[in-house]
């Protein structure tokens, strides 16, 4: 198990009225690879700790620097103690980065579909892919339920993005839930990268299975409450 190392706070930037990025420091070069998260911890005075894991949102680049996109959730410790009170300069313990699995390291094409927050995994790769200049490798495709709860709106230029509950002006699909036909096709030797909710996971799957992209794969990763 990695140890727990101490992250400053460099930067914080608002991504919705409810997400924020937080971009960390480390004391050494973080080496995550795009798909990874930390651990973040909180301890309290008393000595009491509340931890949750966060996936990384920025591309891997050899610097000391990340950064974790935090929705907040009602009640939930580590959101609200970040969203209302953490500022640029504090300290905060982090252990990672962590996660094999659901990882690109940017040479082979890959299918990416997000589910709200389940984006945040995603656009590392996404990110990744543009900073290699190899944007041809990848396709993002993002499904939020309105404009307001889209993480990182000014970097999707190139992206499908899929509105299931109000669409803007601009787009010109209604709204509805994310279907075949707001897929990619699936050509030989692609990966895809499915992450959400347990219930966007499962239907963004077997739309990828009804493509006919091979279950071996097919990377999903579960996103739940993350306090």
């Amino acid at each position: 198990m990695s140890p727990w190392k101490t992250a400053t706070v460099v930067e914080i930037r608002r991504e919705t009225a409810r997400a924020k990025t937080f971009r960390l420091a480390l004391a050494t070069p973080s080496n995550h690879l795009a798909g990874q998260h930390y651990v973040l911890r909180l301890t309290a005075p008393d000595g009491y700790t509340a931890s949750r894991s966060y996936s990384v949102a920025s591309a891997p680049d050899g610097s000391n620097e990340f950064e974790l996109t935090v929705e907040r959730l009602e009640g939930g410790e580590v959101s609200s103690f970040l969203h209302d009170d953490a500022v640029v300069g504090d300290e905060l313990e982090v252990r990672g980065p962590i996660g094999g699995w659901f990882v690109w390291q940017g040479q082979t094409p890959a299918v990416l579909v997000g589910g709200g927050s389940g984006i945040v995994p995603l656009m590392a790769m996404y990110r990744l892919a543009r900073q290699a200049q190899r944007s041809d490798l990848v396709r993002l495709v993002v499904s939020v339920r309105s404009d307001d709860d889209l993480y990182y709106a000014g970097e999707l230029a190139e992206a499908t993005v899929v509105y299931t509950r109000a669409a803007p002006a601009s787009s010109s699909r209604p709204p509805g839930r994310l279907t075949a036909g707001d897929l990619p096709a699936i050509t030989p030797g692609v990966t895809g990268y499915v992450c959400g909710s347990s219930g966007f996971a499962d239907a963004a799957s077997r739309l990828l299975l009804d493509l006919g992209q091979p279950a071996e794969h097919i990377r999903v990763e579960r996103f739940g409450p993350s306090g």
